[in-house]
C-alpha cells in the first residue's frame, strides 16, 4: 500500500490504540504528525519518526496549525483517564468538532475516526446512563453529514480489558462479565486504521473493529488456566459496589463514575451483536490485509514476559 503524498496528522496519537496507528503508519513509509502537549513524552513513547507537534488540542491555534499540509487525519482521541475525565467533552466533543471545521477550510478530504463499536441510545437510556455515548452519537451524526472523504471505526475493547482484572490467580469482574463481549489486539487496530487512512475507497463506512469471536470473562479465565498452567478463578464482584463508590467518590474524581457506566455497559453487552462477531471479523479480513492477534496468542506473549 503506498504512503499518500501528504502528512497524515494523528489526534490522540500517543494513546492506547493511537500509538499503535502512528506505528504502522509509518512502517508503510506514511509522514506522521501527532500533537502533544508533552513532547518529551510523546517522543518517549513514538521515537524519532514521527513529527511531534507541541500544542493543546483543545486550543483552535494549535488545530489549525497542525493541520498544515496534511493530506488526512486521524481521530483517536480519548479523556478515558484519572488525569483527562474532567476534560472530556472539551476533548472528545469540542476539540473534534474544531477539527472537523478547520480541516474544511484547509480542504483536507480524509477523514478516520475512532468510536465505539456501537452506540445504541435505546440500550443506553434503559440502563440509565444516556450520557455515556452521547459525545461519539453526535460525533458520529456530524461526520456523517459532512462532505469529507469519512470512515468511521467502531473498535471494540482491546484484549487488556480481560488481563486489568487479574491479580494472584483471581479474576474479579464487576458484575461477572456473564455477557459475551467482542475484543480485538491493539495491533490489529493499529493496522486496518492506517490501512484505511490510505485508501481512499471507504468514504461513508461505519466498519467494526473486533477479533472473531465474543467471549465472556469465565471462558476468558478458563483459557488462561488452560495455557498458562496456573488456575485463574473467576469471580463475580457486585457491581452495586462500584456504583456506591463511584458516588461517594464523585466530587473527588469522576472516573469511578465513568468507569462504572462501562462495566454497567459490559455486563448488558447486547446477545444479537455478540453473535453477529464472526461475520463482522469475517468481513475485515475480507476488506483489509493482516493477520489478526488472537487472544490465545495475546495470553501466551503475557506468560513469555511474565504477565499473567
Amino acid at each position: 500500500m503506498k504512503p499518500s503524498d501528504g502528512l497524515i496528522v494523528v489526534y490522540g496519537g500517543t494513546g492506547y490504540y493511537g500509538r499503535k496507528v502512528v506505528e504502522r503508519l509509518l512502517d508503510k513509509g506514511q509522514r506522521v504528525r501527532v500533537v502533544s502537549r508533552n513532547p518529551e513524552s510523546a517522543r518517549k513513547i513514538l521515537g524519532d519518526r514521527a513529527e511531534i507537534f507541541t500544542g493543546d488540542v483543545t486550543v483552535r491555534e494549535t488545530v489549525v496549525a497542525s493541520l498544515q499540509n496534511v493530506s488526512a487525519i486521524v481521530i483517536c482521541l480519548s479523556a478515558m483517564t484519572n488525569k483527562l475525565i474532567r476534560k472530556m467533552r472539551m476533548i472528545e466533543r469540542d476539540a473534534v468538532l474544531t477539527i472537523m471545521e478547520e480541516a474544511k477550510k484547509a480542504n483536507i478530504g480524509r477523514l478516520i475516526y475512532m468510536s465505539g463499536y456501537e452506540m445504541r441510545e435505546q440500550l443506553l437510556r434503559e440502563l440509565k446512563i444516556p450520557e455515556f455515548g452521547a459525545i461519539k452519537i453526535e460525533i458520529e451524526a456530524a461526520i456523517s453529514r459532512s462532505g469529507f472523504n469519512w470512515t468511521i471505526l467502531g473498535d471494540a475493547p482491546a484484549f487488556e480489558i480481560f488481563f486489568a482484572f487479574v491479580r494472584n490467580g483471581r479474576m474479579a469482574v464487576p458484575g461477572g462479565g456473564f455477557n459475551a463481549i467482542p475484543t480485538i489486539a491493539a495491533e490489529d487496530v493499529g493496522e486496518i486504521t492506517a490501512q484505511a487512512a490510505l485508501r481512499n475507497d471507504l468514504n461513508g463506512q461505519r466498519i467494526k473493529l473486533t477479533g472473531p469471536e465474543a467471549v465472556t470473562f469465565p471462558e476468558v479465565a478458563k483459557r488462561m488456566s488452560a495455557i498458562s498452567g496456573k488456575t485463574i478463578t473467576h469471580m463475580a464482584i457486585p457491581l452495586t459496589i462500584v456504583n456506591i463508590v463511584s458516588l461517594l467518590l464523585l466530587p473527588f474524581t469522576p472516573f469511578i463514575r465513568f468507569l462504572y457506566k462501562s462495566l454497567k455497559m459490559l455486563n448488558h453487552f447486547p446477545p444479537d451483536l455478540a453473535g453477529q462477531v464472526p461475520e463482522e471479523h469475517r468481513r475485515l479480513r475480507e476488506m483489509f490485509t493482516y493477520e489478526p492477534v488472537t487472544l490465545e496468542m495475546e495470553i501466551g506473549r503475557r506468560i513469555k514476559e511474565n504477565r499473567l
